[in-house]
């Protein structure tokens, strides 16, 4: 389980025991900058994760955390599966409901850390 802290706004999450999920929870606590977009909040991480072809997956579910591969995004989708496109690395889900990152806004640091 994580915590990612969106300035004042916590957001909890629960990574799966993939290796690129692994070694996500091997760098935290781990910051990165983002955007929320009308969809999705995401971020380039300084160093992208290590996958192989079997941890791509098709699209993306309201809630899922990924990783996208054409552009080293850390990011959380929370709406449009319906329309999802391209191929991504499952990382986890938020632990909430998706609506709760509509009250994000504009650009920040998200903090990721192990769950207390």
């Amino acid at each position: 389980k994580i915590n990612m802290h969106f300035g004042n706004t916590i957001i909890p999450g629960i990574l799966n025991d993939s290796k690129p999920a692994r070694e996500l929870i091997s760098r935290l606590p781990y910051t990165v900058r983002a955007s929320r977009y009308d969809f999705d909040v995401c971020g380039i991480m300084d160093e992208p994760l290590s996958f192989s072809d079997e941890d791509l997956v098709p699209g993306w579910k309201n809630g899922d955390i990924d990783f996208t591969v054409q552009g080293d995004y850390f990011t959380i989708l929370f709406a449009n599966e319906e329309n999802c496109y391209g191929e991504f690395v499952n990382l986890g889900a938020i632990d909430c409901a998706p609506y709760m990152m509509d009250s994000l806004h504009d650009s920040f640091d998200i903090l990721i850390e192990p769950a207390q």
